[in-house]
C-alpha cells in the first residue's frame, strides 16, 4: 500500500508532460526550402568596357547584393592588361587602341609606342576606368609597336620581353599587352605618286621624240634608191 501513492504520482506526471511527436519527412523538406540561399548575381562589370565603374562602387549602388570578379592582392604589381582592337585611321595618321583590365587592382594606365629601335614614347597617365586611347601623329607608311601598362601602389605590369629591351626581334604573345600596327600611306599620297610617275613617263617620251627628230635633221635620212637607177 505504501507504493500506491508513488504510482499515482508517476501516472499524473506522465500525463502532464507533453509528448514529443517525430517530424514527418514533409516537415523536414519545408524547413530546408525556407533556408535555401538566394542564387548569387554577378555585378554588371565588364573588364573591356570603356569608362567602366569599379566593381566595388557597383556593389554599393546595387539594390541587391552582387558579386565582383576576383582580384589579386593590392600589395602585388598588377598583371599585364590584354590589348584588344587597334583601329588605324590612315586619313588622320592616328590609331585608336582598346584594351581589357587585368584581374588586379589598378590605379592608372599608360601607353608605350615604339617606332623601330630605340626608346619608346610614353603617353600620359590614364585613370582606372579608361579602356580606350588615341595615338596621334603617326607617320603614313610607318610601322609601330604599342603596349599598354597598368600600375598600382605596388608597381607596374611587366612587358613580354625581359630586361627592358625593345620589341625588335621579339614576338609578342597572343592576348598580351602589346601588338604591332602599320599605318598605310594616305590615299592622296598614292594619287600624287601616280600623277608624278605618269608625268615623268610623259616627259621622257617627249624628250625621246624630240631627240629623235633633232638627230634626223642633223644627220639626214638615207634616201631610198630607185631600182632602175642601179642598172
Amino acid at each position: 500500500m505504501l507504493g500506491s501513492p508513488c504510482l499515482l504520482w508517476l501516472l499524473a506526471v506522465s500525463f502532464l508532460i507533453p509528448r514529443v511527436h517525430p517530424l514527418a519527412p514533409e516537415d523536414v523538406e519545408e524547413g530546408e526550402e525556407d533556408e535555401t540561399p538566394l542564387p548569387a548575381v554577378l555585378c554588371d562589370y565588364d573588364r573591356c568596357r570603356h569608362l567602366q565603374v569599379p566593381c566595388k562602387e557597383l556593389q554599393k549602388a546595387s539594390p541587391t547584393a552582387c558579386l565582383c570578379p576576383g582580384l589579386s592582392s593590392p600589395l602585388q604589381p598588377p598583371s599585364p592588361p590584354r590589348l584588344g582592337e587597334v583601329h588605324v585611321v590612315a586619313e588622320e595618321s592616328s590609331a585608336v587602341v582598346h584594351w581589357c583590365a587585368p584581374s588586379s587592382p589598378v590605379q592608372q594606365y599608360w601607353l608605350l609606342l615604339w617606332e623601330g629601335s630605340g626608346a619608346p614614347q610614353k603617353g600620359p597617365p590614364l585613370n582606372s576606368t579608361i579602356r580606350r586611347a588615341e595615338l596621334k601623329g603617326l607617320k603614313p607608311g610607318g610601322a609601330y609597336v604599342v603596349c599598354v601598362v597598368a600600375s598600382n601602389s605596388a608597381g607596374e605590369s611587366n612587358l613580354p620581353w625581359a630586361g627592358g629591351q625593345g620589341p625588335e626581334g621579339t614576338g609578342s604573345p597572343a592576348f598580351g599587352p602589346c601588338g604591332r600596327l602599320a599605318v598605310p600611306p594616305r590615299p592622296l599620297s598614292l594619287i600624287h605618286a601616280a600623277v608624278g610617275v605618269g608625268t615623268a613617263l610623259a616627259l621622257l617620251s617627249c624628250g625621246a621624240l624630240v631627240w629623235h627628230f633633232c638627230l634626223r635633221q642633223h644627220c639626214g635620212c638615207p634616201r631610198r634608191v630607185p631600182p632602175n637607177a642601179r642598172l
